[in-house]
């Protein structure tokens, strides 16, 4: 399926590009979201024409997200956790839980933005998490698991 993309799509292009998707991924993904259209003739005249709100769009979110990766990168999350000998957690942190965390020192932080490589934490102890909040910015954040009272 060839499709026209409306905005830059991390690992496979930018706005405008002509990319060949798997039927399913532009069906049920790029379309209904908005991030791309059918590859038609009038479509692509439609595109070209619009090409300039487009990027000037793309280029404002880019701005929106490279301002709140200054305002995240600083924050040190302290999460408390039930822990049992030799520092080992009754259960695991994961992205509901430091989304909770962002959520109680004001910061607006989605589930889906936090990237945790090594999957849910289950120990007490400092951690590097990243914050995915555009394709072209990501931020990093001290996680400090400490045990609950």
């Amino acid at each position: 399926m060839n499709v026209i993309l409306l905005e830059s799509v991390e690992n496979l292009g930018g706005i405008g590009d002509l990319v060949k998707v798997k039927p399913g991924y532009g069906r049920n993904f790029l379309l209904p979201q908005g991030k791309a259209a059918l590859a038609t003739d009038a479509n692509m005249k439609k595109i070209e024409a619009r090409r300039a709100d487009l990027e000037k769009a793309a280029a404002a979110d880019l701005e929106k997200a490279t301002a709140r990766a200054a305002t995240i990168s600083g924050v040190e999350l302290i999460i408390p956790a039930n822990a049992g000998s030799e520092d080992k957690l009754f259960g695991s942190v994961g992205p509901i839980d430091i989304a909770e965390a962002f959520a109680a020192v004001q910061v607006q932080v989605e589930r889906s933005e936090i990237r945790m490589p090594d999957g849910p934490i289950h120990e007490l102890g400092e951690f590097q998490i990243g914050v995915h909040l555009h394709s072209e910015v990501n931020a990093e954040v001290t996680v400090r698991i400490v045990a609950a009272d």
